[in-house]
């Protein structure tokens, strides 16, 4: 119990951080990993902040429409998905904000080798969509994230991000 409250309690003050006036709801449950490796509680809250982190990254590059702004957060696949909503967006003259409201985070598997962690995340957002800067919609959201973290030199950068069906 007191290990989930030290994790909990460092999540919340960066998502507080991140948030700023906006803070999000985030629950960190104790991780499910059942496998060779420990999950070390200093990992796993690195991996839980740069995590909620790509949420902001994500939103402001979808907001601006610029994709040179998920550089330092997201790679592979999940780098080239958003990159590719993004020009999609800017030639329809759109942009986008997400304003997320809360996370409920898990990891779920940890490779042996140490080279990636899965974490799922049910996340509530809004998604507020902007022709130039008149807001045309807002629709409020939920789903449940799958994602597959991979260390860089100084962070963890989001390698897979797919929803699931719901």
């Amino acid at each position: 119990m007191l290990k989930r409250a030290v994790l909990f309690g460092a999540v919340l003050s960066t998502a507080s951080l991140l948030a700023g006036a906006q803070q999000p709801t985030v629950t960190v449950e104790p991780p499910h990993v059942d496998g060779p490796r420990k999950l070390a509680d200093q990992t796993a809250q690195a991996v839980v902040r740069d995590y909620l982190q790509s949420w902001q990254a994500m939103s402001k590059a979808l907001n601006q429409n610029n994709a040179g702004l998920l550089g330092a957060d997201f790679v592979g696949l999940a780098k080239e998905k958003l990159a590719k909503t993004i020009d999609q967006q800017a030639a329809a003259g759109i942009h986008t904000r997400y304003v997320d409201r809360s996370h409920d985070v898990q990891v779920v598997f940890y490779s042996p080798d140490g080279l990636s962690i899965e974490l799922t995340d049910q996340v509530s957002y809004d998604v507020q969509i902007f022709n130039h800067d008149k807001q045309i919609a807002t629709r409020q959201a939920q789903g449940r994230y799958v994602v597959v973290m991979t260390p860089a030199q100084v962070r963890w950068m989001v390698r897979i991000f797919q929803t699931e069906a719901q």
